[in-house]
């Protein structure tokens, strides 16, 4: 078990905030530090937008508290009913995220309230240091580097794809092996997905870095894509490829074919890494669909004309050259984005 980012920055989060709340006096830094661990976010973008928002419910939360302590008082039921108003107006100005530290506003405000107005600014105080201290932590300590991140999760993505894919036709794996293996390959797609919108969400405020990082984004969304075309090709020849009794030419040039894509795959992602020799290029493979589409026409035992086991090749045969298109438009955003990036990098000729 290892320790994350997210993890350490939460206990030290936690543990300044009582630093502060022990430094300025106040009478409750524990307080802070509940605070705290609210506000800890994956993002330096969604810990900003996540201070504001706190903030905002949480001021919102103690005028209400102190408004309800005036009017109706702190007994059980009246905390209870401002909290349920608590959540319907979070929820009506779109702050979901914030409902919890609010209630834990409200309610100590109001249980506050009882004894004098200083004690409530006090835990108040204690609140806002708190979400100062985890924003702070956020941004000094570790910052996110989502980028690393999303590309090593690809290449770890790719390998668990290609074991899957080499194998789909000729049906080798273990079943319980390729389970496991296709549910781990969803389970690393879907952090992908969540590793792309974090780092999508920062922002970059130099125009040379957005404009670059712009062209970064459509290079990382053409591998998230491919991943997925990879998915689905998988998943055709497990719904459609066994459902037709095929012959060996099929098998053979489908299988070829799909061992290709998948070294074209793993050398576009090693030049990318910059494992690959200067001027080196993965060519991209050829189109088969001329020979895949006559196979499979030709090659069907048993029935050449039955219209289901042709759909269902079919629908392999289409899935392949998704794949494939994906990755050959992959390849072109690679070598544009860092063809673009070797001219940035090229020296000025000096003046004569």
């Amino acid at each position: 078990m290892t320790i994350g980012a997210r993890v350490l920055k939460t206990g030290l989060a936690v543990a300044f905030a009582l630093w502060l709340g022990s430094l300025v006096g106040l009478k409750s830094p524990l307080i802070s530090a509940i605070a705290a661990i609210f506000t800890v976010q994956p993002s330096i973008y969604r810990s900003w937008k996540q201070m504001l928002e706190q903030v905002q419910s949480n001021l919102l939360g103690a005028v209400i508290a102190f408004a309800a302590v005036l009017l109706i008082g702190n007994s059980p039921i009246a905390v209870g009913i401002v909290c349920i108003g608590v959540i319907l107006l979070c929820l009506k100005f779109g702050t979901e995220e914030t409902i919890g530290l609010t209630l834990v506003t409200t309610v100590v405000l109001m249980e506050a309230g009882a004894q004098g107005w200083e004690p409530a600014a006090d835990r108040l105080a204690g609140i806002m240091i708190g979400i100062g201290a985890a924003f702070a932590v956020n941004v000094a300590i570790y910052p996110p580097r989502h980028a690393k991140r999303f590309v090593r999760q690809v290449q770890e993505a790719q390998a668990t794809m290609s074991r899957l894919l080499r194998t789909a036709v000729s049906n080798e794996l273990k079943e319980n092996v390729f389970r496991d293996d296709l549910k781990n390959l969803r389970s690393r797609l879907r952090k992908l997905e969540e590793f792309y919108e974090l780092f999508a969400e920062e922002r970059v405020w130099r125009r040379r870095e957005r404009s670059n990082r712009a062209r970064l984004l459509v290079v990382y969304k053409g591998m998230l894509e491919s991943l997925d075309q990879g998915l689905s090709l998988i998943m055709a020849v497990e719904e459609h490829n066994f459902g037709v009794r095929t012959g060996p030419a099929w098998n053979r040039l489908i299988d070829r074919h799909i061992e290709s894509l998948c070294g074209y795959h793993e050398q576009l992602l090693w030049k990318w890494d910059g494992l690959m020799k200067p001027g080196a290029s993965s060519a991209a493979p050829p189109g088969e669909a001329s020979a895949l589409l006559t196979e499979m026409v030709a090659d069907l035992s048993g029935g050449q004309e039955d219209p289901i086991a042709r759909a269902r090749l079919l629908a392999v045969t289409t899935a392949v050259f998704g794949y494939e298109d994906r990755l050959q438009r992959l390849g072109k955003l690679m070598d544009h984005y860092l063809s673009r990036k070797e001219d940035a990098e090229e020296p000025a000729d000096e003046p004569s």
